[in-house]
């Protein structure tokens, strides 16, 4: 049996000290890794070689990631992008998942901490099958494979950790599901009970699938503890 070929990342960032400490950590592990040092630069790559996963800093010479990120999700909904930055407000990783990261890791930060939200990435990639699966929430119908959701006839596209919640939320039906149990599960890491990462996807999925996203019906809070979903 051949061996798969290497997974393939894109590193947009302008420190060349820490482009050299996660291309040495990723490729020790195995994965191929691209570089770009200016947002336009990571652009045309990430266009060109359609990485699998793409590392993203915040603050570029040229631009910011937030740019980036929106002109990446353009033509590109489905490659996870884990954003990088020196800024720990809660409005500023909002900010990030609102334009289309999947993750947010504040400098410094470990290794070990890093590479286990890459590998969990992959994990839950090579999981993914090859068949189309639609599931319907309410009145939105939900392409697990396109990373789509169809509501009123309109289709929005969904990221990967959007889908990843969804699909855990969905297994799980009618069940309350904790938020360290999504993030162990999802992003392979365990997190203290104020970590807020959970609850910002939660408010984006309920932004596209709730009527009303302030009294949803469908992705529900269970007080003390996670969520839950009643399709």
């Amino acid at each position: 049996m051949k061996n798969p070929l290497p997974k393939t990342v894109l590193v947009i960032e302008d420190e060349p000290d820490m482009v050299r400490g996660l291309r040495d950590a990723m490729e020790f592990e195995g994965l191929t890794v691209m570089s770009a040092a200016t947002g336009q630069e990571g652009i045309e790559q990430a266009r060109k070689t359609a990485p699998e996963l793409i590392i993203l800093d915040l603050m570029l010479p040229d631009t910011n990631g937030y740019q980036v990120c929106e002109q990446i999700r353009s033509f590109n909904k489905q490659v996870p992008i884990i954003m990088l930055t020196a800024r720990s407000q809660e409005s500023d990783k909002i900010r990030g998942l609102e334009v289309g990261a999947d993750d947010y890791v504040t400098k410094p930060f470990s290794v070990g901490e890093f590479l286990a939200r890459v590998k969990a990435i992959f994990r839950r990639m090579e999981r993914t099958g090859g068949e189309e699966l639609v599931i319907k929430i309410g009145s939105c119908e939900v392409n697990l494979k396109k990373h789509t959701l169809t509501r009123s006839r309109k289709t929005l596209p969904l990221t990967f950790y959007e889908v990843e919640i969804l699909k855990l939320l969905f297994e799980r039906k009618e069940e309350p599901v904790s938020r360290d149990e999504i993030l162990d599960k999802i992003w392979g890491i365990g997190a203290s009970p104020t970590n807020r990462t959970v609850d910002n996807f939660i408010v984006k999925l309920r932004r596209k699938i709730e009527a009303d996203h302030k009294n949803p019906r469908h992705i529900l809070t269970v007080y003390g503890l996670g969520y839950k979903l009643v399709p």
